[in-house]
């Protein structure tokens, strides 16, 4: 059966328009949603308003390093009073804040100890001197009587040596018999014998009185010494001020206060000349030696200071350096004032520069937020900082100059990486 040209049988089309529409819009979507997973920016945000946020400027320029360190102003030279001798307190002349002089009397002590002290060796010395008189006495004594024995001796002999000599004579010739004539040379031997004997003991006997008289002799002057020096100890019962200056301090308050020897009474400032001393944290005790200069400024003058003595012991976690004043002083300053000093810990050096903010206590230095060229958005970005004081941080790694950081605290941002700058 043949079909008119009317009745023709009509295709129906694979891709009509709408479907091919429809499939363009779907893929675009997905090749989207693919392109902004691999390739867009799913960093979490967070809108900051610029008035509440603090931006710097990374710039390069000399850095100097230093500390701030709180220092107390104390006097060049200080004399303490203590108490050489323990003992009551029997009256007080100055009271604390006194200017004084070299050799006023400041506080008088009573020891009834050191008064008998001394009473008793005052004995002792008058006992041996008493000794060493009657010692010399009895030589002179025992002298006189040796002495005595030999000139009867002498005489004796003198007698017995011409009967001797008379009797040779005479038995030479056989005047008299042997027998006397022996007996007379045998008394005139006997007597030569005892004067020989005298005479050692008259030469040893001098001998021990001298040793005698010696010993006492020092054994006395010893006791005059420790007699002199026990009343050298009473007269330090009498503090006095050995030298001029002002009695910043005195420990007595009431008479009969008992004082024990070693004690500190006070302490006395020569108020000519001043220096500083301040406690700086353990910390920085390798870097801290002498000429090291700092500066503080007091009535609208800045004043330069240099570290002279270092004190390395550690007390809590501090350590002591005191520090002179390298032209003048202030004139107004006084005993006890606080100065706060910059202390530098070496020369200036160009360095690139950050300068200090909050935002150290959330990151430590590891990381900032740095701003685009646009100053309107803020990305994290890892850092690395050196040397610091209390002004800027020395950049080291992660900057170039001219960048902008913002150096406020990050507190408020959370854990977001990328802020939306809005004004």
């Amino acid at each position: 059966m043949n079909l008119s040209t009317m009745d023709r049988k009509i295709e129906k089309k694979k891709w009509p328009p709408k479907k091919v529409l429809g499939l363009g819009l779907a893929a675009a979507f997905l090749f989207l949603i693919i392109y902004t997973f691999l390739f867009g920016d799913t960093r979490s945000r967070l809108n900051v308003q610029l008035e509440k946020i603090t931006i710097s400027t990374v710039t390069r320029g000399p850095f100097q390093e230093f500390i701030p360190i709180t220092a107390a102003v104390i006097p060049v030279k200080t004399v303490y009073l203590d108490a050489v001798e323990g003992g009551r307190v029997e009256a007080i002349f100055m009271e604390a804040g006194s200017m004084v002089h070299k050799g006023d009397k400041i506080l008088q002590l009573a020891n009834t100890n050191l008064l008998l002290d001394i009473m008793f060796r005052e004995a002792e010395l008058a006992q041996q001197s008493n000794n060493l008189r009657n010692t010399r006495l009895a030589m002179e004594q025992n002298q006189l009587s040796l002495k005595s024995n030999l000139v009867e001796l002498e005489y004796q002999i003198q007698l017995l040596k011409r009967r001797y000599e008379r009797s040779e004579a005479l038995e030479q010739e056989n005047l008299i018999s042997r027998e006397e004539y022996l007996q007379v040379k045998d008394e005139y031997d006997y007597y030569l014998k005892r004067r020989e004997l005298a005479i050692q003991s008259f030469r040893q006997d001098s001998l021990f009185r001298t040793e005698q008289i010696r010993q006492l002799e020092g054994s006395l002057a010893r006791m005059e010494r420790n007699l002199e020096i026990v009343r050298q100890k009473l007269d330090n019962l009498t503090i006095q001020a050995p030298i001029s200056g002002q009695l910043t301090s005195l420990n007595a308050e009431f008479t009969g206060e008992i004082k024990s020897p070693g004690e500190r009474l006070g302490q006395i400032d020569v108020l000519d000349s001043f220096k500083v001393r301040a406690a700086i944290d353990e910390h920085y005790l390798p870097r801290i030696e002498v000429g090291l200069q700092g500066e503080f400024t007091f009535a609208g003058k800045t004043y330069r200071l240099a570290s002279e003595k270092i004190f390395p012991e550690i007390r809590e976690g501090r350590f002591n350096v005191d520090l002179r004043f390298i032209n003048d002083s202030p004139p107004e300053i006084r005993r006890g004032q606080t100065l706060h000093v910059r202390l530098q810990l070496g020369g200036p050096s160009q360095a690139l520069l950050l300068a200090r903010g909050g935002f150290y206590q959330k990151t430590g230095g590891q990381w900032v937020f740095v701003t685009d060229e646009s100053g309107k958005t803020a990305v994290q970005r890892a850092i690395r900082l050196g040397r610091q004081n209390p002004e800027v941080f020395e950049v080291l790694e992660g900057l170039e100059p001219g960048e902008r950081v913002i150096t406020s605290s990050y507190d408020a941002f959370g854990e977001v990486e990328k802020l939306i700058l809005k004004e």
